[in-house]
Protein backbone atom coordinates (compact mmCIF):
# COMPACT_ATOMS: atom_id res chain seq x y z
CA UNK A 1 0.00 0.00 0.00
CA UNK A 2 3.07 1.63 0.66
CA UNK A 3 5.89 1.19 1.40
CA UNK A 4 1.79 0.33 0.02
CA UNK A 5 4.17 2.71 0.42
CA UNK A 6 1.25 3.94 0.18
CA UNK A 7 2.29 7.70 0.94
CA UNK A 8 1.37 11.00 0.02
CA UNK A 9 2.55 14.56 1.10
CA UNK A 10 -0.08 17.85 1.04
CA UNK A 11 0.25 20.50 -1.44
CA UNK A 12 1.93 22.52 1.26
CA UNK A 13 4.17 20.15 2.50
CA UNK A 14 5.22 19.32 -1.34
CA UNK A 15 5.36 23.19 -2.57
CA UNK A 16 8.38 23.32 1.16
CA UNK A 17 9.75 20.86 -0.03
CA UNK A 18 10.50 21.60 -3.68
CA UNK A 19 11.35 24.93 -2.93
CA UNK A 20 13.98 23.41 -0.23
CA UNK A 21 15.32 20.97 -3.00
CA UNK A 22 15.05 23.62 -5.61
CA UNK A 23 17.59 25.61 -3.68
CA UNK A 24 19.73 22.72 -2.46
CA UNK A 25 20.40 22.17 -6.18
CA UNK A 26 21.12 25.53 -7.00
CA UNK A 27 24.75 25.14 -4.37
CA UNK A 28 26.90 22.02 -4.34
CA UNK A 29 24.42 19.23 -3.64
CA UNK A 30 24.40 16.00 -5.94
CA UNK A 31 22.50 17.61 -8.85
CA UNK A 32 25.19 19.47 -9.65
CA UNK A 33 28.04 17.56 -8.68
CA UNK A 34 28.89 16.23 -12.28
CA UNK A 35 27.39 17.14 -15.53
CA UNK A 36 24.24 14.85 -17.45
CA UNK A 37 25.48 12.18 -19.21
CA UNK A 38 24.04 10.55 -22.68
CA UNK A 39 24.25 6.96 -22.93
CA UNK A 40 23.71 4.80 -25.40
CA UNK A 41 19.76 4.37 -25.49
CA UNK A 42 19.68 8.42 -25.61
CA UNK A 43 18.81 8.76 -22.08
CA UNK A 44 20.40 11.23 -20.19
CA UNK A 45 21.33 10.57 -16.56
CA UNK A 46 22.12 13.10 -13.71
CA UNK A 47 25.55 11.33 -13.37
CA UNK A 48 27.91 9.84 -16.18
CA UNK A 49 28.07 6.04 -15.21
CA UNK A 50 25.05 5.75 -12.12
CA UNK A 51 21.82 5.28 -13.10
CA UNK A 52 20.69 7.27 -9.61
CA UNK A 53 17.63 5.83 -7.76
CA UNK A 54 15.62 7.60 -5.03
CA UNK A 55 13.91 5.49 -1.84
CA UNK A 56 13.24 6.26 1.53
CA UNK A 57 14.91 3.42 3.79
CA UNK A 58 13.73 0.97 5.68
CA UNK A 59 10.97 -0.80 3.82
CA UNK A 60 11.79 -4.92 3.94
CA UNK A 61 11.97 -6.65 1.33
CA UNK A 62 11.29 -3.80 -0.90
CA UNK A 63 14.33 -1.76 -0.06
CA UNK A 64 16.75 -2.05 3.22
CA UNK A 65 19.96 -2.32 4.36
CA UNK A 66 22.55 -5.29 4.72
CA UNK A 67 25.73 -4.38 6.53
CA UNK A 68 26.35 -0.92 4.24
CA UNK A 69 24.84 -2.66 0.92
CA UNK A 70 20.95 -1.57 0.00
CA UNK A 71 19.10 -4.58 -1.40
CA UNK A 72 15.79 -5.20 -2.00
CA UNK A 73 12.97 -6.38 -4.75
CA UNK A 74 12.79 -2.79 -5.70
CA UNK A 75 16.63 -2.80 -5.65
CA UNK A 76 16.70 -5.44 -8.03
CA UNK A 77 14.22 -4.52 -10.49
CA UNK A 78 16.30 -1.30 -10.57
CA UNK A 79 19.38 -3.41 -11.12
CA UNK A 80 17.35 -4.68 -14.50
CA UNK A 81 16.84 -0.77 -15.91
CA UNK A 82 21.13 -0.22 -14.40
CA UNK A 83 22.00 -3.28 -16.65
CA UNK A 84 20.30 -2.24 -19.81
CA UNK A 85 21.87 1.06 -19.63
CA UNK A 86 25.01 -0.51 -18.97
CA UNK A 87 25.67 1.71 -15.62
CA UNK A 88 25.92 0.89 -11.99
CA UNK A 89 22.99 1.88 -9.96
CA UNK A 90 23.39 4.43 -6.82
CA UNK A 91 20.72 4.64 -4.24
CA UNK A 92 20.40 7.32 -2.81
CA UNK A 93 18.08 8.10 0.55
CA UNK A 94 15.81 10.40 0.96
CA UNK A 95 12.57 11.56 2.58
CA UNK A 96 9.90 9.69 0.97
CA UNK A 97 7.22 13.23 0.41
CA UNK A 98 10.52 13.94 -1.92
CA UNK A 99 9.49 11.57 -4.44
CA UNK A 100 6.20 11.47 -4.36
CA UNK A 101 6.09 15.15 -4.86
CA UNK A 102 8.46 15.36 -7.56
CA UNK A 103 11.07 17.47 -5.60
CA UNK A 104 13.64 14.84 -6.13
CA UNK A 105 13.60 15.12 -9.63
CA UNK A 106 13.38 18.69 -10.04
CA UNK A 107 16.22 18.89 -7.80
CA UNK A 108 18.06 16.53 -10.15
CA UNK A 109 18.78 14.29 -7.28
CA UNK A 110 17.74 11.32 -9.38
CA UNK A 111 16.97 9.83 -12.52
CA UNK A 112 14.02 7.49 -11.00
CA UNK A 113 12.24 6.77 -7.67
CA UNK A 114 10.84 3.39 -6.01
CA UNK A 115 9.84 2.34 -2.61
CA UNK A 116 6.74 -0.06 -3.36
CA UNK A 117 4.77 2.97 -3.70
CA UNK A 118 1.06 3.02 -4.66
CA UNK A 119 -0.05 4.45 -8.19
CA UNK A 120 -2.80 6.96 -7.28
CA UNK A 121 -4.39 10.26 -9.19
CA UNK A 122 -2.63 12.18 -6.31
CA UNK A 123 0.91 11.11 -6.99
CA UNK A 124 0.24 11.14 -10.96
CA UNK A 125 -0.06 14.99 -11.02
CA UNK A 126 3.46 14.87 -9.71
CA UNK A 127 5.34 12.12 -11.18
CA UNK A 128 5.78 9.40 -14.06
CA UNK A 129 4.92 6.05 -13.28
CA UNK A 130 6.07 2.68 -14.90
CA UNK A 131 3.36 0.01 -15.12
CA UNK A 132 2.29 -1.35 -12.49
CA UNK A 133 4.91 -4.32 -11.46
CA UNK A 134 2.93 -5.62 -7.82
CA UNK A 135 -0.33 -5.76 -6.71
CA UNK A 136 -0.73 -5.15 -2.91
CA UNK A 137 -3.09 -5.14 -0.16
CA UNK A 138 -3.45 -3.80 3.48
CA UNK A 139 -2.64 -5.72 5.99
CA UNK A 140 -3.02 -5.40 10.02
CA UNK A 141 0.01 -6.44 12.71
CA UNK A 142 -0.50 -7.03 16.32
CA UNK A 143 1.44 -9.02 19.36
CA UNK A 144 1.08 -12.18 19.35
CA UNK A 145 -1.55 -13.52 21.96
CA UNK A 146 -3.11 -10.20 21.71
CA UNK A 147 -6.76 -11.61 20.92
CA UNK A 148 -7.19 -9.01 18.57
CA UNK A 149 -7.82 -10.18 15.13
CA UNK A 150 -9.39 -6.99 12.75
CA UNK A 151 -9.73 -3.17 13.07
CA UNK A 152 -13.14 -3.51 15.38
CA UNK A 153 -11.10 -5.53 17.90
CA UNK A 154 -9.17 -1.74 18.34
CA UNK A 155 -11.90 -0.12 19.64
CA UNK A 156 -10.74 2.40 22.37
CA UNK A 157 -6.71 1.09 21.00
CA UNK A 158 -4.40 2.92 19.23
CA UNK A 159 -3.22 2.02 15.84
CA UNK A 160 0.29 2.65 14.28
CA UNK A 161 0.22 3.90 10.96
CA UNK A 162 3.07 5.69 8.95
CA UNK A 163 3.29 8.85 7.38
CA UNK A 164 2.49 9.64 4.14
CA UNK A 165 0.67 6.38 3.16
CA UNK A 166 -1.98 4.88 1.84
CA UNK A 167 -1.82 3.10 5.49
CA UNK A 168 -2.31 6.25 6.92
CA UNK A 169 -5.50 7.34 4.67
CA UNK A 170 -6.97 3.63 5.26
CA UNK A 171 -6.30 4.23 9.21
CA UNK A 172 -8.12 7.82 9.03
CA UNK A 173 -11.00 6.35 7.06
CA UNK A 174 -11.68 3.31 9.35
CA UNK A 175 -11.34 5.09 12.69
CA UNK A 176 -14.39 6.16 13.37
CA UNK A 177 -16.83 2.97 11.91
CA UNK A 178 -14.18 1.30 14.53
CA UNK A 179 -13.44 3.47 17.50
CA UNK A 180 -9.50 3.39 17.11
CA UNK A 181 -7.22 6.38 17.22
CA UNK A 182 -3.77 6.66 14.93
CA UNK A 183 -0.67 7.18 15.90
CA UNK A 184 1.36 8.33 12.98
CA UNK A 185 5.14 7.12 13.06
CA UNK A 186 7.73 8.45 10.40
CA UNK A 187 8.85 5.04 9.08
CA UNK A 188 8.10 1.12 9.35
CA UNK A 189 10.98 0.01 11.34
CA UNK A 190 9.67 2.88 14.38
CA UNK A 191 6.23 1.89 13.69
CA UNK A 192 6.41 -1.64 14.12
CA UNK A 193 8.77 -1.81 16.74
CA UNK A 194 5.90 0.16 18.36
CA UNK A 195 3.50 -3.32 18.20
CA UNK A 196 6.17 -5.69 19.87
CA UNK A 197 6.58 -2.47 22.44
CA UNK A 198 3.02 -2.12 23.36
CA UNK A 199 3.42 1.57 22.24
CA UNK A 200 0.51 1.06 19.88
CA UNK A 201 -2.12 -1.98 19.89
CA UNK A 202 -1.51 -3.13 16.40
CA UNK A 203 -0.47 -1.27 13.04
CA UNK A 204 -1.53 -0.95 9.33
CA UNK A 205 0.65 -1.24 6.50
CA UNK A 206 1.15 -3.16 3.39
CA UNK A 207 1.05 -6.99 3.25
CA UNK A 208 4.59 -7.63 1.95
CA UNK A 209 7.17 -5.77 4.37
CA UNK A 210 4.19 -6.74 7.59
CA UNK A 211 4.60 -10.72 6.74
CA UNK A 212 8.27 -11.04 6.28
CA UNK A 213 8.38 -8.89 9.79
CA UNK A 214 6.24 -11.57 11.22
CA UNK A 215 8.24 -14.38 10.30
CA UNK A 216 11.38 -12.31 11.73
CA UNK A 217 9.86 -11.28 14.98
CA UNK A 218 7.60 -14.72 16.14
CA UNK A 219 6.40 -11.88 18.97
CA UNK A 220 4.08 -10.46 16.13
CA UNK A 221 1.85 -11.78 13.63
CA UNK A 222 -0.55 -10.47 10.90
CA UNK A 223 -4.41 -10.75 11.75
CA UNK A 224 -5.74 -9.32 8.75
CA UNK A 225 -5.33 -8.14 4.80
CA UNK A 226 -7.42 -5.75 3.48
CA UNK A 227 -7.71 -5.99 -0.47
CA UNK A 228 -7.43 -2.47 -1.48
CA UNK A 229 -6.66 -2.76 -5.04
CA UNK A 230 -3.44 -0.98 -4.66
CA UNK A 231 -0.17 -1.76 -7.53
CA UNK A 232 3.05 -0.02 -7.23
CA UNK A 233 4.78 1.27 -9.82
CA UNK A 234 8.40 3.20 -10.11
CA UNK A 235 8.35 6.69 -10.65
CA UNK A 236 10.49 9.29 -12.72
CA UNK A 237 10.00 13.05 -13.50
CA UNK A 238 6.91 14.13 -15.03
CA UNK A 239 6.40 16.17 -18.30
CA UNK A 240 10.01 15.74 -19.19
CA UNK A 241 11.20 13.91 -22.47
CA UNK A 242 13.92 11.84 -20.88
CA UNK A 243 11.83 10.62 -17.78
CA UNK A 244 9.30 9.51 -20.28
CA UNK A 245 12.19 7.93 -22.11
CA UNK A 246 13.11 5.84 -19.41
CA UNK A 247 10.54 5.21 -18.09
CA UNK A 248 9.44 3.87 -21.73
CA UNK A 249 12.22 1.36 -21.13
CA UNK A 250 11.42 0.48 -17.32
CA UNK A 251 8.12 -0.90 -19.02
CA UNK A 252 9.64 -2.92 -21.92
CA UNK A 253 12.59 -4.54 -19.13
CA UNK A 254 9.14 -5.14 -17.08
CA UNK A 255 7.28 -6.66 -19.68
CA UNK A 256 10.69 -9.13 -20.86
CA UNK A 257 11.54 -10.02 -17.74
CA UNK A 258 7.89 -11.48 -16.83
CA UNK A 259 8.18 -13.23 -19.94
CA UNK A 260 11.44 -14.45 -19.84
CA UNK A 261 11.68 -15.72 -16.18
CA UNK A 262 13.91 -12.92 -14.88
CA UNK A 263 10.74 -11.15 -13.06
CA UNK A 264 10.19 -14.75 -11.25
CA UNK A 265 13.95 -15.04 -9.89
CA UNK A 266 13.62 -11.58 -8.43
CA UNK A 267 10.21 -12.17 -7.08
CA UNK A 268 10.70 -15.47 -5.52
CA UNK A 269 14.35 -14.40 -4.19
CA UNK A 270 12.62 -12.15 -1.78
CA UNK A 271 9.18 -13.43 -1.29
CA UNK A 272 9.98 -17.34 -0.98
CA UNK A 273 7.05 -17.93 -3.86
CA UNK A 274 6.37 -18.18 -7.40
CA UNK A 275 5.42 -14.61 -8.79
CA UNK A 276 1.21 -14.88 -9.31
CA UNK A 277 0.63 -14.87 -12.68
Amino acid sequence: MTTSRTRRASALAAAALMSTLALAACGSGDGDAEPAASNSSGITLITDGKLKACTHLSYKPFEHKEGSKVVGFDVDLADLVAKELKVEQEVVDIEFATITSGAAFAAKKCDMGYGATTINDERKKAVLFSDPYFDSTAALIVKKGSGITDLAGLKGKKLGVQTDTTGQEFGEKEKAANGFTPVVFEDLPSQLAAVLSGRVDGAINDNGPLLDYAKENPGAEVVKEFDTGEQYGLMFKKDDPNGTKLAELTNKILTDSKADGRYNTIYKKWFGVDAPK
